[in-house]
């Protein structure tokens, strides 16, 4: 989970804030529906991921930060993973419950990130996901605050779609 980590951690941290010029800047590819296709270029090579933000945030009463969902291609060539990115660390030793069309899915939270349990699970979220029409996420903050969040999946096959063919 550590090189994942980092490697999460890295688009993450490139496709939500603004960075020293010494590191990689995503720019916009294309957007399908919700879901933004995003490239960026390190070592030579061209990296790309899709990205989407939720629809709803509740509870409406607290400040929840930027959060994003997105699927990067995995280290090794072979695959996605999907992450979710939160604007606020999230409790240690809980759990973030993705829920697409009736189906769940635990993910691990890490500081600000969570990941699914198991790399093996990543492929059938992923599917889920192409099939599904919307995902609601539940969280618990590093101060306790249980929060919840909606993302369309309008789109997300066809960003998938072109990300893989990205160069």
């Amino acid at each position: 989970m550590s090189i994942k980590l980092y490697a999460i951690t890295a688009v993450a941290v490139t496709a939500v804030t603004s960075v020293a010029s010494a590191q990689p800047s995503p720019n916009m590819v294309r957007k399908f529906n919700d879901w933004g296709v995003y490239s960026y270029q390190a070592s030579g090579n061209t990296t790309c991921y899709v990205l989407t933000t939720p629809k709803d945030a509740q509870p409406a009463s607290v400040n929840h930060g930027d959060n994003y969902f997105l699927v990067a291609p995995n280290q090794n060539g072979s695959g996605y993973y999907p992450q979710a990115v939160m604007g606020y660390n999230l409790r240690e030793g809980s759990q973030m419950v993705l829920t697409i069309d009736g189906q769940s899915f635990v993910m691990l939270p890490k500081g600000n990130s969570g990941w699914t349990q198991e790399a093996s699970f990543d492929a059938a979220l992923i599917n889920a996901m192409k099939a599904g029409s919307n995902m609601t996420l539940k969280a618990t903050s590093q101060r306790g605050t249980s929060t919840s969040y909606t993302f369309s999946l309008s789109g997300v096959t066809a960003a998938l779609n072109q990300a893989a063919s990205c160069k």
